[in-house]
């Protein structure tokens, strides 16, 4: 699990927790909780879980779970 947020720009900023997200002045109202499949998380790249967190953000916002 991740935290997200989507910038104003359109770039994704993951957080590994509230907590630190916070801690770096991130509202945690704009923070949305996305679980990370396991293969992933464990072996995928920064850049693809960017891009599966910026994937699940479209579909929320589109009104798909």
């Amino acid at each position: 699990m991740l935290f997200v947020r989507r910038d104003k720009d359109g770039a994704v900023t993951l957080y590994i927790d509230e907590d630190w997200a916070v801690e770096r002045g991130v509202d945690p109202s704009q923070l949305v909780k996305i679980e990370i499949p396991r293969e992933l998380y464990a072996n995928g790249t920064v850049q693809q879980l960017r891009e599966y967190a910026a994937t699940c953000l479209e579909s929320l916002d589109n009104g798909n779970p």
